[in-house]
C-alpha cells in the first residue's frame, strides 16, 4: 500500500468512501500448528499419615517448591497465516526462552515488514513470544505479507529467510520456509485489497472569528474525553479496548505545539478524523466523529468543511455512512474485520 493511497475522505453530499469495490474471493492457506506433547501426569502416592500434616511447618514447602513460570502474554502482535508468511523451526527437544531470547535476530523487520518470532509453551500450550523462564516445544517465526508501504518483495523475504535460518542454525533446529514466489504472489494480491479498502474519515474545523490558543483548544477538546497523544499537534479519544489505537484523533499544526506557552500560540484550523480498519466497527466510531465534530464546532465557533473549504451539509454524514457499512461487510468477508488484531497490522 502506497501512502498515497491512503484516502482522506471528503464530507459534502454526494462524496462516498473511494475504493470499495471488493476483489474476487481469495483464500488464505493457514499453515498448520502441531498440537503440544504433553507428558501424562501420575497421581502420587504419599506415606505421610494425615493426622500429622498439620505438624509440618508451612515454610518446608515454600523451601523446594519451584518459582511460579510467567504468566503467558496476552495482547501484543500475534502471527496469523491471513497476514503473515509463517516459517516453522523444528527442535530436537524443547528450549528455554533464555535461550531463544539469546538467538533472536538484533533487528526484527525485513526492510518495511516486521517479523515475530514465538514459541509454544509446554505448560499450557499457547504461542507466545519467547519469555525467559519458559520452556517451548515450538517455535515460529512470520514476517507480514503488507502494510501501509507496501507489498512484502523478493528482497524483504530474502533478508527474513537470511535472519531466520541464521537463528534456526544457532537452535540447532531445521527451518522450514514458504516458496518464495507463493508467498510473493500472495503477498501482492494483499496489499492490492488493502488499498481498496483503505480509509480514513477527515474533516476540518476552521475558525469563524478570532483564532484559538492552543491551550483553549485543549480545553475544549479535554470536555469530550479528548487527551494529549504521543506526538505533538495531537489530541486523542482514547480506546475503551486495552492496548487499543485511539478512537479519534483531533490534530493540529506540531509547530504550535512547541511553543513555550499554549495560551500565546494560536490556531486557525483543526482536523478530526478515526482510521477505520483500525478502529472496531462495535466501537462506533463513525457516530463518536460526527458528534464530536458537531460539538467542537459550537465549543469553538469553527466551520466543518471537506479538503477545500466547503462546508458540509448534513446528508453528507448519511451518505458516508451508507458506503461506511458496505467497507465493514468487505473486510469481515476476508475475515479482516475493523479493528482485529490483523487488520491493524495490515493498515500500518
Amino acid at each position: 500500500m502506497n501512502n498515497n493511497l491512503t484516502m482522506s475522505l471528503a464530507i459534502l453530499g454526494g462524496v462516498v468512501l473511494a475504493g470499495v469495490v471488493a476483489h474476487g474471493a481469495w483464500t488464505s492457506r493457514k499453515l498448520a500448528r502441531l498440537q503440544p506433547k504433553r507428558a501424562g501426569l501420575e497421581p502420587v502416592s504419599s506415606d505421610l499419615d494425615p493426622s500429622m500434616a498439620d505438624t509440618i511447618p508451612a515454610e518446608a514447602d515454600a523451601d523446594t517448591a519451584p518459582p511460579p513460570l510467567p504468566l503467558p502474554r496476552k495482547g501484543g502482535a500475534k502471527l496469523d497465516a491471513l497476514v503473515d508468511a509463517i516459517a516453522t523451526i523444528n527442535v530436537e527437544h524443547p528450549l528455554s526462552g533464555d535461550m531463544i531470547l539469546a538467538h533472536l535476530p538484533a533487528t526484527r523487520r525485513a526492510g518495511s515488514k516486521p517479523v515475530l518470532v514465538e514459541g509454544l509453551r509446554t505448560d499450557c500450550g499457547e504461542w507466545e513470544f519467547p519469555q525467559a523462564g519458559v520452556t517451548y516445544s515450538e517455535i515460529q517465526a512470520g514476517v507480514l505479507l503488507a502494510n501501509r508501504t507496501g507489498a512484502l518483495n523478493e528482497i524483504e523475504y530474502s533478508e527474513f529467510v537470511q535472519k531466520i535460518q541464521t537463528m534456526a542454525d544457532a537452535l540447532g533446529g531445521a527451518v522450514v520456509f514458504p516458496d518464495m514466489l507463493d508467498v510473493v504472489a500472495h503477498a501482492k494480491e494483499l496489499d492490492s485489497f488493502a488499498c481498496d479498502h483503505d480509509a480514513q474519515l477527515a474533516l476540518r474545523l476552521y475558525a469563524r472569528g478570532s483564532a484559538w490558543s492552543v491551550g483553549y483548544v485543549q480545553q475544549q477538546a479535554a470536555r469530550h474525553g479528548f487527551v494529549p497523544g504521543a506526538l505533538p499537534g495531537r489530541l486523542v479519544l482514547p480506546s475503551g479496548e486495552e492496548g487499543a489505537p485511539p478512537v479519534l484523533t483531533l490534530q493540529f499544526d506540531a509547530q504550535a505545539a512547541f511553543a513555550d506557552d499554549p495560551d500565546e500560540s494560536t490556531l486557525r484550523e483543526l482536523v478530526l478524523a478515526f482510521d477505520v480498519p483500525q478502529t472496531a466497527e462495535s466501537q462506533e466510531p463513525f457516530k463518536a466523529w460526527c458528534a464530536a465534530g458537531e460539538a467542537l464546532a459550537m465549543g469553538l465557533d469553527a466551520t466543518l468543511a471537506d479538503d477545500n473549504g466547503n462546508p458540509f451539509t448534513p446528508a453528507a454524514f448519511a451518505s458516508i455512512e451508507g458506503e461506511l457499512v458496505r467497507l465493514y461487510q468487505s473486510l469481515a468477508a476476508r475475515d479482516l474485520a475493523a479493528g482485529s488484531a490483523a487488520t491493524r497490522r495490515l493498515f500500518s
